[in-house]
């Protein structure tokens, strides 16, 4: 009997320690991803520059390229400035804008990424999307999966705690993404991988399970390996499916209907799972999750985020609208304004538990 297999993209390297940082040259060219040291660094203006002064001298071959912010434009300009030099790789140092331009610039300059984040706000650090600004909004455009991954907890500790606590959202939201994608599964009929589903099932489930608190080094471990097993789990569905449901459509649909007001992304995702859990009736997780995000101190409620009910049940309505195609419990359920408001005032009264 033949043996099928299949291959995975993922990174050849995962380094996540505390003192990660200070070993980056030592771990690309022990893994061949760069021994001559030629490397494209991309950074931000203002932590950027305190971590280029950390390793000028262990990266002696390194080209440094300031990123104005995290538009399609600053990603061609990046990719435009890389040019000029004959690089091993690119390395995004930084928060998800900065690793995401420098994503979208390797791939356009035909180079391998190495992504060195600097805070844990997100999935995306490991994932084929880089999400950026353009004329129209914000766009995603697919992009090959980082080459490497260096997440240095005690860089990590440095960053401001939301971004910890926004990651903490955005993991926690998997749970209800997959349970999303498995009523597709059940109501459409929507091709679903098992593995991929697993991955993304698992990172959240551990994350919320794990009694530590922001800045505990074996918390913050579980929380970077479910983002990067998070963005893996979307390569291999080769979509963001594994991560993306009514708790994402909820959190486009505050950025549209609110720019100036919006939470940090995984605030929103992580109430919008809450609320998306309660929905479907799935009562007790929901419960066991708002009482997870209290706990790190992410909102559970509209009112935490300073909005009211009628924004809230607003923001419910709209957010369909924003992944047409995509079937969720808010599509499945279809509820009028009035069906949403009752939900809601339901889900706060069983998150006051």
């Amino acid at each position: 009997m033949p043996v099928l297999t299949r291959l995975i993209p993922a990174p050849v390297v995962v380094d996540i320690r505390a003192g990660a940082l200070a070993d980056l040259a030592g771990v690309l060219a022990d893994q061949r991803i760069s021994g001559s040291g030629k490397l494209a660094v991309a950074i931000s203006g203002g932590s950027g520059r305190a971590l280029r002064e950390r390793l000028t001298g262990s990266l002696p071959g390194a080209s440094w390229f300031e990123v104005g912010g995290g538009t399609l434009n600053d990603a061609v300009k990046l990719a435009e400035a890389m040019k000029s030099g004959r690089y091993d790789a690119v390395v995004g140092l930084g928060g998800g804008k900065i690793i995401d331009c420098a994503k979208f610039a390797a791939a356009r300059v035909g180079l391998p990424l190495v992504a060195v984040a600097t805070n844990l706000s997100h999935d995306g650090l490991c994932s084929p999307v880089a999400t950026l600004d353009n004329d129209a909004g914000r766009g995603s455009y697919g992009v090959p999966n980082p080459i490497a991954v260096v997440i240095d907890l005690d860089v990590i500790r440095e960053a401001p705690v939301r971004f910890v606590r926004s990651g903490v959202g955005d993991a926690l939201s998997n749970i209800s993404a997959v349970a999303d994608w498995e009523l597709a599964h059940r109501v459409n009929g929507e091709d679903i991988d098992g593995l991929a589903a697993a991955m993304a099932r698992q990172a959240g489930e551990a994350v919320l399970r794990h009694p530590g608190g922001l800045g505990d080094d074996a918390f913050l471990q579980v929380l970077a390996e479910g983002l990067v097993l998070t963005g893996i789990s979307m390569s291999v569905a080769g979509d963001s499916r594994p991560a993306s449901g009514a708790c994402h459509e909820i959190n486009h649909a505050f950025d549209l209907l609110f720019p100036q007001r919006a939470a940090s992304h995984g605030e929103q995702c992580g109430l919008g799972a809450a609320f998306a859990m309660h929905l479907r009736g799935a009562v007790q997780e929901s419960v066991r999750m708002t009482q997870v995000l209290r706990r790190h101190g992410l909102p559970v409620t509209a009112e935490d985020m300073g909005f009211d009910v009628d924004e809230f049940v607003r923001v419910v309505a709209f957010a369909p609208k924003t992944r047409p195609g995509r079937y969720t419990i808010l599509e499945h359920l279809n509820l009028s304004e009035d069906g949403i408001r009752d939900a809601y005032a339901e889900y706060v009264r069983s998150a006051a538990v």
